[in-house]
């Protein structure tokens, strides 16, 4: 059965005129095994993506499986309309993204309000920003210690941030049981630390990603039992975005999709040759 994959583009710019441009954001439909093309519409409503889907046969839409799509909550409403018997699953990327942005909005909360100022560029928790935003398996033993011992020297900055930074960590764990064969009691302990962590930790912004997490937890369990991704998804967004720069941006949507269409199914359809003309 075809499993389609829907995901929201980086902005894309329709020229209006040589030196006006309006953003129009539109949305790809990408098949999760191929990668490829399937369409495009102009917008990002649960109407536009309603209205693609009436478009399209409904045997083709009631073989749909899968619908895999980044944290958005109109997407996921879409989906459940249009293709009600298609599993949701949400793209981990955008999860651990999620992360990341708390984290930093946790360090320049903290720091406004222990210093009083924005923070500078020679004190701890800033020159350990990178490595904050890293894995521990992508940071050597000496790298981790000197970021670990710094923090924790530092006072309530440095101890809040290494909260929030272990609450980080505890959410990859869960995302890391995808394609392993882990049953749903792994599952289920690895999700329970996470969020006790989280309700431990008393920082607002920790607390509301749990809440967040936990709002998305069924389309969360269905990446872990499939390990679905919007990988390809998100190349496509790049190729469009760099057909309509190629082309100083492009005043028609339908000749915009057309260019899409052709750049992004290519591969699928063979470079022609003079021997084939």
């Amino acid at each position: 059965m075809l499993r389609l994959l829907l995901d929201i583009p980086r902005q894309i710019s329709h020229g209006l005129d040589g030196a006006a441009r309006l953003g129009v954001r539109s949305t790809p439909f990408t098949a999760l095994g191929t990668g490829g093309l399937l369409g495009q519409v102009e917008g990002r409503t649960v109407a536009d993506v309603l209205a693609w889907f009436a478009a399209t046969p409904l045997t083709w839409r009631k073989s749909i499986e899968y619908a895999a799509i980044d944290m958005s909550s109109t997407y996921r409403a879409a989906v459940r309309t249009g293709l009600p018997q298609a599993t949701v699953v949400v793209d981990h990327f955008h999860v651990v993204q999620l992360t990341d942005k708390m984290l930093s909005m946790v360090r320049r909360r903290t720091t406004a309000e222990t210093r009083g100022r924005h923070g500078r560029a020679r004190e701890p928790e800033w020159k350990a920003e990178r490595r904050l935003l890293r894995n521990r398996e992508d940071l050597t033993d000496e790298q981790f210690a000197t970021m670990w011992n710094t923090l924790l020297g530092e006072g309530t900055i440095g101890q809040t941030l290494l909260t929030v930074w272990i609450a980080k960590k505890n959410l990859r764990n869960v995302l890391a049981l995808a394609r392993t064969g882990a049953d749903r009691h792994q599952v289920g302990h690895a999700r329970w630390k996470f969020l006790t962590w989280c309700a431990d930790s008393d920082i607002p912004e920790v607390r509301q990603l749990a809440v967040t997490v936990d709002r998305w937890w069924a389309e969360i369990a269905a990446f872990i039992d499939t390990g679905h991704s919007n990988a390809k998804s998100e190349g496509t967004n790049r190729v469009i975005k760099l057909v309509a720069r190629n082309a100083f941006s492009l005043r028609n949507a339908d000749n915009q999709r057309l260019r899409t269409c052709c750049v992004t199914t290519r591969r699928a359809r063979g470079h022609l040759r003079t021997a084939q003309l």
